[in-house]
């Protein structure tokens, strides 16, 4: 019997698919993250300015 029948090819496409969403999300989040760091500190900066 070949190792690569159709079971296994989709169970490791499935498992290779969900750690890539889990990557990109992981990418969204930290970008987000960044914007609401960036946009704190030209808030505080601005306030100090005035």
């Amino acid at each position: 019997m070949s190792r690569n029948n159709e079971k296994n090819i989709k169970k490791h496409n499935d498992k290779l698919h969900k750690e890539q969403d889990k990557a990109k999300k992981a990418i969204v989040v930290r970008k987000e993250k960044l914007k609401e760091i960036v946009k704190k500190f030209n808030e505080n900066n601005i306030s100090k300015n005035n």
